[in-house]
């Protein structure tokens, strides 16, 4: 393998067609794509071309066994113009743990970092100032080889696409406590950014969907006594000034964001407890007034505030706050993600 990047420019670019006021999320893509193959035991000859369509054998690995992983990472324009990145290194070795979860192979770090910084200096007139815009990035590997037999593929291909964005969610967030679908179970692959985990939690998603719910506390697999994660984010529970969050195993996604918020809560003093939490605690806690916040953190979002729950078909009602946590910790990772603070923890890398 040659770290020397072959890059191809797009001979025009769509960014004129594009209204970044009214943008859908994920739905438009920047000029330029990043690839590399993986065929006889190594990876090949990286390149960056014009961003296009695929063309697959009907016959690869990843449409008939799954294997596909992925991440999701961003780029901020401060207002100097300069572009940075939160904490990518944490995003490459998710991606690998993912990787070697589903026997795929590990990509190189410096040759994942030297391709996201190309791509996105090539295509940096996509990403836009401002608190709210940012470029989402989203690095993905999947199996190539065109063979149906049920065993790993030998040929992968890594990628990175990128999709202007603005603020993912507007407003509260009312979530359903689940007590019969499960998102993960232990020894399984909850813990690995796998295609197929979100696929398979679309169908109970719709139907709280249905009941007037954006999303779904997840619980675990055994019991469905313990609150794990909300939708596809990492979640929190405020309760006094205590705060509550599930701990990283097997079956919860070790995000990004929720140990930058733990690390920025230890800093501020709060008192911050990585225990299993059971339900019936958080509707205790409701009941008695004690439970003063809910919120989902992750990359798309950042913090998403949860203003209800809805358990055994009663709803509890999380109480508006003055002083919310959830706030504090989104402007400060905004502020080190758009370089208008400091950052302390040197999880801000310019491009």
């Amino acid at each position: 393998m040659t770290n020397s990047i072959e890059i191809t420019k797009a001979k025009t670019s769509k960014i004129q067609d594009v209204d970044f006021e009214n943008l859908s999320f994920g739905k438009i893509f920047t000029d330029h794509m990043f690839t590399c193959d993986f065929k006889n035991g190594e990876w090949q000859k990286p390149e960056i071309t014009p961003y296009a369509p695929l063309t697959l054998d009907p016959s690869a690995r990843v449409f008939h066994y799954g294997q596909a992983v992925f991440e999701g990472m961003k780029a901020y324009k401060d207002d100097a113009g300069k572009i940075w990145l939160f904490r990518p290194e944490d995003n490459l070795a998710r991606i690998n743990k993912s990787a070697e979860r589903l026997a795929m192979p590990a990509f190189p770090h410096d040759l994942f970092m030297e391709g996201l910084k190309k791509l996105i200096n090539i295509d940096e007139d996509w990403v836009k100032p401002g608190f709210g815009n940012s470029l989402y990035i989203r690095p993905f590997v999947i199996a190539t080889e065109p063979a149906i037999a049920a065993s790993p593929a030998l040929e992968y291909k890594f990628l990175i696409i990128c999709s202007p964005a603005q603020s993912y969610y507007s407003g509260d967030v009312r979530v359903l406590v689940a007590e019969q679908f499960s998102r993960s179970a232990n020894g399984g692959v909850g813990f690995a950014k796998a295609a197929g985990n979100y696929a398979a939690q679309f169908y109970p998603t719709s139907l709280a969907n249905q009941e007037g719910f954006q999303q779904i506390i997840w619980t675990d697999a055994d019991t469905h006594e313990y609150l794990e994660e909300a939708g596809t984010m990492n979640v929190f529970f405020r309760i006094n000034d205590t705060l509550i969050t599930a701990p990283t195993s097997e079956r919860i996604l070790d995000g990004i964001t929720r140990k930058s918020i733990i690390q920025i809560a230890k800093d501020a003093d709060i008192n911050v407890e990585i225990r299993p939490i059971k339900v019936s605690e958080i509707v205790e806690a409701s009941k008695n007034g004690s439970l003063k916040e809910i919120f989902g953190s992750g990359t798309a979002a950042v913090v998403s505030p949860i203003s209800a729950f809805s358990h055994k078909g009663e709803l509890f009602e999380v109480p508006k706050q003055d002083d919310k946590y959830s706030d504090k910790f989104k402007n400060l990772l905004n502020g080190i993600q758009y370089n208008t603070l400091e950052d302390p923890y040197g999880w801000r890398q310019s491009i």
